[in-house]
Formats: C-alpha cells, sequence, structure tokens
C-alpha cells in the first residue's frame, strides 16, 4: 500500500514561499491544479472523492494521524470517471461530512510533492508529502520533511494537525 510522510503548515502567502520551492525542484514546471474534495462518514479512516477542473476524479482512502509535525499516511487511490454520479451515491450511503475547494499548485522535488495551496475560507498553506520508496521507513521521510521544511523556513510553529476540513468545522465553515 503506498504511503508518504505529510506536513500541513499555514503560511504568510503561497506567492512568497513558490521561488524558494522553485529553486529546490529538478522539474520547473509548475502544475496548478483546482480540486473539490467531498468527504464522507466512514467508521475508518478518511474517505474523500477529489474532483478535478477538467471533470475527472479520484476516490481516496486514508489513514494519517491528527498531529502537528511529519505524520505517517497510508492511503488507497482509485481513479473515477463519474465524480458527481459516485458524490450522490457516497452521499446517500455515508452521508457527506463536507467539502474543502482549493488551488493547489504542485512542485515535485524528488519524490517528494510540495503542495502550495489557496483553500477558500481558510487561507494559504504548504503541505509536504514525502512519498515513501521501497525500503524507506517512516523515519526517512521524517528527516527528509525536517529538510525541506528548514530549507523553506517553516517553523515548527506553524504546523498544524487534521485536515482542512476540520480547520473549516472549527471556525464554524463547516466545509460546505
Amino acid at each position: 500500500m503506498p504511503a508518504n510522510v505529510e506536513i500541513k503548515a499555514r503560511i504568510a502567502s503561497v506567492d512568497a514561499l513558490l521561488p524558494l520551492a522553485q529553486a529546490l525542484s529538478d522539474d520547473k514546471h509548475l502544475q496548478r491544479i483546482h480540486q473539490d474534495d467531498s468527504f464522507f462518514a466512514v467508521p475508518h479512516g478518511r474517505l474523500k472523492l477529489r474532483v478535478f477542473s477538467d471533470g475527472s476524479g479520484e476516490l481516496i482512502h486514508y489513514h494519517r494521524p491528527d498531529a502537528a509535525g511529519p505524520k505517517l499516511s497510508d492511503y488507497v487511490l482509485v481513479p473515477v470517471a463519474d465524480p458527481d454520479s459516485l458524490r450522490e451515491a457516497l452521499t446517500r450511503a455515508c452521508g457527506l461530512v463536507g467539502r474543502v475547494r482549493k488551488h493547489r499548485i504542485l512542485v515535485l522535488v524528488g519524490p517528494t510533492r510540495i503542495h502550495l495551496d489557496q483553500v477558500e475560507g481558510l487561507g494559504e498553506f504548504l503541505e509536504l508529502e514525502v512519498v515513501l520508496q521501497p525500503g524507506q521507513t517512516e523515519a526517512d521521510g521524517t528527516a527528509i520533511a525536517h529538510d525541506l521544511m528548514a530549507r523553506l523556513g517553516v517553523e515548527p510553529s506553524q504546523l498544524l494537525q487534521g485536515a482542512y476540513l476540520d480547520l473549516l468545522r472549527a471556525q464554524g465553515a463547516g466545509g460546505r
């Protein structure tokens, strides 16, 4: 099962952090992505349906502790041809917990995904996803995440726990 080590941090500005992220990347091609994530009530982990601006989607189930700092996440990702119908079916079957809409810039640094996110109703964030390669441990991924945090100037005090949905719900927006 695929796994990565993740961090999420509140940042002052995507525009200010973007040149630093690009300087770390061998691939200067940026991906700009609009994502609309619907979260569903499930007994274990989190289940979200991600829909992209081109109408394609993916269903993602993951387990990740809600803790600040680097944390291991394991996940299953399934491509979805008709995300709107699947959202309706999952809402009827499981219940919709909330939605998160964001504009994301993706910068690749080796196997690590740097996400610079502008989240509707929340603000601007950095996510690091250190994709673990065969033979790599959680400790290896944590060390890479800490190194990238330092190189990007992200302080431990900026780290967040939980998902964007949790932050939206905490401020009363409900993620809708």
